[in-house]
């Protein structure tokens, strides 16, 4: 795109133009989303992370952990605030938007063993806290898809895994989540290799997909990835129950428990 049709897209004139090239004047997330939807081949990676953040002005709850938390928890909260949708994939754990504070508290205990008070009790009140995104006074749209495996391991004692799964059950019937389930006999699912939230942008084009790595999280933004992604999102969909029929199923698990 030309520095012209740039201008126009943006409403500013040639020496306003010159400021936001040459880095002296900002640009407002509203005008960065009008101008990423001008493009015929948008560049997510920058567009989106600017348009997500809002202005330099902008200090959600998340800044309170900074110097306290690595700063890819500030980062997932920031991603979570600013999404306009959350759909996600889980195998191995309950989504970190649903668990309880003991059910977070075992996971954290046993997959970072020795950390002290004073890392693990930030790090799990900043997971409860994230909450706040799909039980606000505006909620994000969620949506979950669960492997049976994630419910049925118990990553502490038989009360915390109750627990946690009449946690589940109230934010389903609260309306703060849509959840379904893969049953672990389930033919046609081959897994999603690994968990993944996909952090919606007001255009497609402005999506961030966070996936688990094996050096941490990853966020995905280029547009093949995210197509990739995509797909892949569609196919364990249809490998799941329907929110109904995961209800239920959730259900029958509290019994036998």
């Amino acid at each position: 795109m030309k520095s012209r049709e740039a201008a126009a897209l943006l409403g500013a004139d040639s020496v306003q133009m010159s400021q936001i090239e040459s880095g002296v004047a900002g640009v407002s997330a509203k005008r960065l989303r009008r101008l990423a939807g001008g493009l015929p081949r948008p560049r997510p990676g920058a567009a989106g992370r600017r348009a997500r953040r809002g202005s330099a002005h902008t200090r959600g709850w998340w800044e309170e952990y900074r110097g306290v938390l690595p700063p890819v928890f500030l980062d997932t909260a920031e991603v979570e605030h600013h999404a306009t949708a959350l759909r996600e994939i889980v195998i191995t754990h309950v989504p970190g938007l649903l668990q309880t504070t003991d059910y977070a508290r075992a996971v954290y205990t046993y997959m970072m063993p020795g950390l002290p008070d004073s890392e693990l009790t930030p790090r799990i009140e900043h997971r409860m806290r994230r909450r706040c995104v799909i039980e606000g006074a505006e909620p994000t749209p969620y949506e979950t898809i669960i492997h049976e495996f994630a419910l049925r391991v118990r990553v502490a004692d038989r009360a915390v895994a109750q627990a946690q799964l009449h946690q589940i059950l109230t934010q389903i019937e609260d309306g703060h989540a849509t959840v379904r389930i893969i049953p672990a006999d389930q033919d046609g699912f081959a897994g999603a290799e690994a968990s993944m939230m996909q952090a919606c942008g007001p255009v497609p084009q402005l999506d961030t997909v966070l996936r688990d790595s094996p050096t941490g999280t990853a966020f995905i933004d280029a547009e093949p990835q995210l197509n990739q992604l995509r797909t892949l999102f569609r196919k364990v969909e249809k490998a799941s129950l329907s929110p109904a029929a995961s209800r239920d199923f959730i259900h029958r698990l509290t019994k036998e428990l």
